[in-house]
């Protein structure tokens, strides 16, 4: 009889806390993107990289890793962006002088804005 009574709760609780785990993953992911403007450099492309990463069992997100020369010294610059079914993945060139619009997480420097400088 007891047991009639606990598995179902049992049950119930783990997927209950399953879906909650989810949906905060999923948050996560699509918050992935978003960084906040607290400051600006500028430079020129020197090398890019682009990878695709398991962010949570079924969620991807690219990755772009961008060197960039600045006018003292060499910085990474990663750009993280959810793969969703509608998303666009931006491209970069060699060779561009570029501005990029982020925050610094260690040594890197993680940005969502850009615009690219005129010559």
């Amino acid at each position: 009889m007891v047991t009639a009574i606990l598995i179902p709760i049992i049950c119930l609780y783990f997927f209950w806390l399953t879906r909650k785990e989810r949906k905060e993953q999923d948050r996560k992911w699509i918050e992935a993107g978003n960084v906040h403007d607290e400051s600006v450099i500028t430079g020129e492309i020197k090398d890019i990289s682009e990878e695709k990463q398991r962010f949570y069992y079924h969620r991807f997100i690219i990755v772009q890793n961008i060197k960039l020369q600045t006018s003292s010294k060499m910085v990474t610059a990663v750009k993280k962006t959810p793969l969703t079914p509608n998303v666009k993945i931006d491209t970069f060139t060699q060779g561009e002088t570029i501005h990029l619009y982020g925050t610094w997480e260690g040594s890197q420097f993680v940005f969502n804005k850009w615009i690219i400088k005129k010559r």
